[in-house]
């Protein structure tokens, strides 16, 4: 296996993940999203691995917070959403829609996501079928919308809703338990999402990580992306958002 993904617990209020890309012939890694930098520096060389790139979604201090002192000793490329630009100044490689990057020998395609926030954006590569997607999607659930509109967002899910099913889905957060309780309220009825509402709810009395989820799970049991309407799409949102 040329590719592997390692994931680092944040620990924090908010259930962060930082997810780890790592090309196993050279043990060098991207990381996506790195909330603190100490986590990173600490698994690094705990797996003797060597960081070589910087992935970031969007400006949120839990998903950009680690950067710069992961900076303070390397010179490594960091992309992100260049409408984000003024947010985060120390993306010197930014990215909009349709840009494609490398690492290694894997192609990466970027899609512009926003409604989460402006320039949100997500990183699909088809050759290893992962999607590092921020907070956009997430098993059973999606981000709020903070400075996109519900069209955009509702948008921004039905782009991702259309990658291949097998895709695997490596979000941002553990929200996959509370978002469970959303679905089984929004959705009482159905039996896909009563069953992973179990395991799940299993999965998090261990301790375990949910992720990552699939395309194919998410249509099944993601109340969000089973909406036809915009108009639905909001209802159901902003029912979340005081559930």
């Amino acid at each position: 296996m040329t590719f592997q993904i390692h994931m680092i617990d944040v620990k924090n209020q908010l259930q962060n993940y930082i997810w780890l890309l790592e090309h196993t012939p050279s043990k060098e890694v991207v990381a996506i999203d790195p909330t603190e930098a100490h986590l990173v520096e600490a698994y690094c060389t705990e797996n003797n691995l060597t960081l070589s790139q910087i992935w970031l979604t969007h400006w949120h201090k839990d998903h950009t917070g680690g950067v710069p002192d992961l900076l303070l000793h390397r010179n490594i490329p960091v992309y992100g959403p260049r409408d984000e630009l003024s947010k985060v100044p120390f993306i010197s490689h930014p990215l909009q829609h349709d840009a494609h990057i490398r690492f290694h020998d894997l192609d990466i395609e970027v899609i512009a996501v926003p409604g989460h926030t402006l320039g949100h954006i997500v990183y699909f590569i088809d050759a290893i079928d992962v999607l590092f997607c921020g907070d956009t999607l997430f098993a059973m659930g999606c981000g709020r919308v903070f400075e996109g509109t519900y069209e955009q967002m509702y948008h921004s899910l039905n782009r991702l809703a259309a990658l291949p099913a097998r895709t695997k889905v490596y979000c941002t957060h553990e929200y996959t338990l509370s978002n469970a309780k959303f679905a089984l309220h929004a959705e009482p009825d159905n039996l896909a999402i009563q069953q992973r509402f179990e395991k799940v709810e299993a999965q998090r009395m261990l301790g375990q990580c949910t992720l990552p989820s699939t395309i194919e799970l998410e249509l099944d049991t993601n109340p969000f992306l089973r909406v036809e309407s915009v108009a639905e799409f909001q209802r159901l949102r902003e029912l979340k958002d005081h559930f």
